[in-house]
């Protein structure tokens, strides 16, 4: 029981990852935990596993759309009449 109050009790527990100790010493991360960190606000680094093509994944799809958005609003731009 008394093991119990210590975890309620330890306000790092519920903390999100990016304020945690361990977590904050300007150690570099992968993709997958960058993007972990984005998708669930900072509140899980591992949410998205080990696997480093994920985080490619979302990094490429990522530069796709704003190269594909670059590209239409420049086509856009000089077809569409002022």
């Amino acid at each position: 029981m008394n093991s119990d109050l210590k975890v309620l009790n330890n306000r790092e527990l519920f903390a999100p990852v990016v304020f945690r100790k361990e977590f904050n010493n300007f150690k570099d991360i992968n993709a997958n935990q960058a993007w972990s960190l984005f998708f669930t606000a900072g509140k899980e680094d591992k949410s998205l596993g080990f696997n480093p093509e994920a985080g490619k994944f979302f990094t490429n799809t990522l530069i796709g759309i704003i190269i594909t958005g670059a590209i239409i609003g420049g086509v856009l731009t000089d077809v569409l009449p002022h």
